[in-house]
C-alpha cells in the first residue's frame, strides 16, 4: 500500500465527494468496497471519526474508512508570468539588462518555430537554452552552454520533477527530459529554480511579463483528485451544439444523461479547453452546471449534466410570451445572479456572460454555464474573442474584466430575459454600439418589463464600474422580487 493512511484533519458534511487513495475490499458485510482514486458520496457521519456511510456513484452503500480517502479537491490553473511569448534574443538580452544573477525568462524559438529558450542571467550576461519539444518530451541541445549541463548532469540519471522522471543520454551529447507536456515548461521552471543541475545558475527570480501572462493546467491533477472519467463509461450520442472550443455531444454516463464536449489533445486549443474544466472543479453550486469528469486521451472530452431545454436565449425565443410567464422571467433572473454572486464569492470573473451560456434544466432552474473564458480575479490571463454588446466598456477597452464588468454582461442578460430574446442594441451596427453607449446611451426597457427590473440594468450600466453594485447585494434584490410575483402572472405589456 505504501505510505501509511493518514487521519483526516476535517470532518465531512452529506453530500461532500471524497477520492480514494487506496484500494479498500472491505472487512465486514457493511462496509464498501472501492478502488483507488474512485470518487465517493458522503451520506453521513458516524460515532466513530474514523468512519463514514457513503455510497459510489452506482448507488450502493456502506461503510468507509475516513484514512483511505480524501476530499475532491480543486484542479489548479498554473500561472507562467515569465513566459514572454515571441521575442527576438536581443530583445530579451534588452528586457534582462539588470543582469541579476539568476533572473530569467521563458521566450518562443525565433529560430526553431514551435521551440522555446530560457534566457537566464548569470556571471553579468545572458545564458540562452534552447529547449525543444518532441513527442511531448523536452530536451534541451547541443550548444556552446551545453558543455557545462553535460558535465554537471550526466551522472544524475534520475532527477525529481513530482513523479520520477528520466534524465536519458541519446548518444550524440544530447539530453532528454520527460515531462508531462504541455505542462513540462512549469515543471522545467520549478526544477531549476531549486537547482541548477547543469545551468549556469539556479532561476532565482522572473522577469514577469507586463500586462497579461499566460497558463497552463497540469493533466495529472486531474487524476490526482478524481475527476478522470473511463471513456469506455460513456455511450456518444447525437450533436447538440457548440461550445467556445469544440463541439458538444448528448450522451449517457452511469446511467444518466450527459452532455460531452470533445476537443483533439494535439489542437492549440487543448489547454484552453483543460483551463475551462479546471474552473469547474471548483465551481459546486445550483445555479452553475455542473462538472462530472473529464477523459483524457488522445481526444479530450468534458463531461458535465445535461441541461435538456437547451439555452436561456433559445428558450426565450422559442416560447415567447404565449408560454414565458412574470414568474418565470424573474426565476431565471434570481438563477442567473445567485450563479453569479457564487463566482463573485470564489473571486471568478466569467468574462462571457449572456443569454446563450445560461442553459435551462428539466425543472426551469437556470444554470450558468461555459466557462471557456472564465479566471480568477487577480489571473491577468490574455486571449479570448469578447462579444461586444455583451462586454463592458472598459473591458473592451483595457481588457481587463472583473466582476463588475460581468454585472455589465449581466444588465445585457436582464435586458435578454425581458424583451423575450432579442439581440442587444436593435437597429445599431455592431461598430456603433461601444461609441453610442459611451455618450451615455443605454437601450429602453423591454415591453412589460419591471421598473425594479429596468432600474438594475441601469445600476449595472454605470460606465463608473465602481458604482455597479456586486452580485451578492442584486441577489437579494432579485429573491425578494421572486418571493413577491405570482407563480403564473402574466407579462404585462405596457402598449
Amino acid at each position: 500500500m505504501g505510505d501509511k493512511p493518514k487521519a483526516p484533519t476535517e470532518s465531512w458534511k452529506p453530500g461532500t465527494e471524497v477520492v480514494a487513495l487506496y484500494n479498500f475490499k472491505g472487512n465486514s458485510k457493511e462496509d464498501l468496497p472501492f478502488s483507488k482514486r474512485e470518487v465517493l458520496v458522503i451520506v453521513k457521519s458516524t460515532r466513530d471519526p474514523m468512519w463514514y456511510l457513503a455510497k459510489r456513484s452506482n448507488g450502493t452503500e456502506g461503510m468507509i474508512p475516513a484514512n483511505y480517502v480524501q476530499k475532491r479537491g480543486e484542479v489548479k490553473l498554473h500561472a507562467m508570468p515569465w513566459f514572454h511569448g515571441r521575442l527576438k534574443r536581443e530583445e530579451a538580452e534588452q528586457l534582462l539588462h539588470s543582469r541579476e544573477e539568476g533572473l530569467f525568462l521563458v521566450r518562443e524559438s525565433n529560430n526553431f518555430p514551435g521551440d522555446y529558450t530560457l534566457c537566464v542571467c548569470a556571471n553579468n550576461k545572458v545564458e540562452h537554452y534552447h529547449i525543444v519539444i518532441r513527442n511531448n518530451k523536452l530536451t534541451i541541445d547541443e550548444d556552446e552552454h551545453f558543455d557545462n549541463l553535460i558535465q554537471l548532469v550526466e551522472p544524475h540519471y534520475l532527477i525529481q520533477l513530482g513523479e520520477p522522471h528520466y534524465l536519458i543520454q541519446l548518444g550524440e551529447p544530447h539530453y532528454l527530459i520527460q515531462l508531462d507536456e504541455p505542462h513540462y515548461l512549469i515543471q522545467l521552471v520549478e526544477h531549476y529554480e531549486k537547482d541548477a543541475d547543469g545551468l549556469c545558475t539556479e532561476l532565482r527570480q522572473p522577469l514577469k511579463k507586463k500586462g497579461n501572462f499566460e497558463f497552463a493546467v497540469d493533466k495529472q491533477a486531474f487524476v490526482d483528485q478524481g475527476w478522470v472519467i473511463k471513456f469506455k463509461d460513456i455511450k456518444l450520442g447525437e450533436a447538440i451544439g457548440k461550445g467556445e472550443f469544440a463541439g458538444v455531444m448528448k450522451a449517457t454516463y452511469n446511467g444518466q444523461n450527459v452532455a460531452v464536449k470533445t476537443l483533439k489533445d494535439g489542437s492549440k486549443d487543448a489547454q484552453e479547453f483543460l483551463a475551462e474544466a479546471s474552473v469547474m472543479t471548483a465551481l459546486k453550486h445550483k445555479n452553475l452546471v455542473e462538472l462530472l469528469g473529464v477523459v483524457l486521451g488522445e481526444t479530450i472530452y468534458i463531461v458535465t449534466e445535461y441541461m435538456s431545454r437547451g439555452s436561456l436565449v433559445d428558450y426565450l425565443r422559442s416560447r415567447g410570451r404565449a408560454v414565458i410567464t412574470s414568474s418565470d422571467q424573474i426565476c431565471f433572473s434570481s438563477d442567473t445572479c445567485n450563479g453569479m454572486a457564487f463566482l463573485e464569492k470564489k473571486k471568478l470573473v466569467h468574462r462571457d456572460l449572456a443569454a446563450r451560456n445560461v442553459l435551462i434544466a428539466d425543472d426551469n432552474t437556470a444554470k450558468v454555464s461555459d466557462f471557456g473564458l472564465a479566471r480568477y480575479v487577480d489571473s491577468n490571463h490574455e486571449g479570448g474573442k469578447f462579444p461586444i454588446k455583451w462586454t463592458s466598456p472598459e473591458a473592451l477597452r483595457e481588457s481587463k474584466f472583473t466582476n463588475k464588468s460581468d454585472m455589465w454582461s449581466f444588465g445585457v442578460l436582464l435586458w435578454e430575459i425581458y424583451s423575450f430574446g432579442r439581440v442587444p442594441y436593435p437597429r445599431i451596427p455592431l461598430s456603433d454600439v461601444v461609441a453610442h453607449v459611451e455618450r451615455g446611451y443605454r437601450m429602453e426597457a423591454p415591453d412589460g418589463c419591471p421598473k425594479e427590473i429596468y432600474d438594475i440594468m441601469l445600476e449595472a450600466w454605470n460606465l463608473d464600474q465602481t458604482k455597479r453594485p456586486d452580485f451578492a447585494t442584486v441577489s437579494v434584490k432579485l429573491e425578494n422580487l421572486r418571493a413577491s410575483t405570482p407563480a403564473s402572472a402574466p407579462v404585462q405589456s405596457n402598449v
